[in-house]
């Protein structure tokens, strides 16, 4: 089943860590300090960044976490957003090309 994934720009990640978590009812799985944190539950895949280049509190893109897809995959809308198309591995190991300190692996 696919997962929908909502990836927002912050300028401050510890107050949206907390904010976010008391929202979600659970902890970010991950979290690389002053830079980036997601949540993943049964029904979303929510990451939030420091991105200079996209307004705090603005989308940064959409996307699905999906089961057997091939490969991590990009496309942009008829309304200009980019959506993008991974499964949960797919998303780990790019956490781990960024941060590689994050030695995040999934535990779904």
């Amino acid at each position: 089943m696919k997962k929908i994934h909502i990836a927002l720009s912050t300028s401050d990640i510890n107050g949206s860590i907390e904010d976010y978590s008391k929202r979600m009812a659970c902890e970010p799985v991950v979290v690389v300090p002053n830079q980036y944190a997601l949540w993943r539950t049964e029904s979303v895949n929510l990451s939030i960044r420091q991105d200079n280049s996209v307004p705090s509190g603005q989308l940064r893109h959409l996307g699905w976490e999906e089961p057997g897809v091939s490969s991590f995959t990009e496309s942009v809308d008829v309304n200009g957003i980019t959506w993008e198309s991974f499964t949960a591995e797919q998303q780990a190991d790019e956490i781990n090309e960024f941060w590689p300190e994050s030695k995040y692996s999934v535990s779904s």
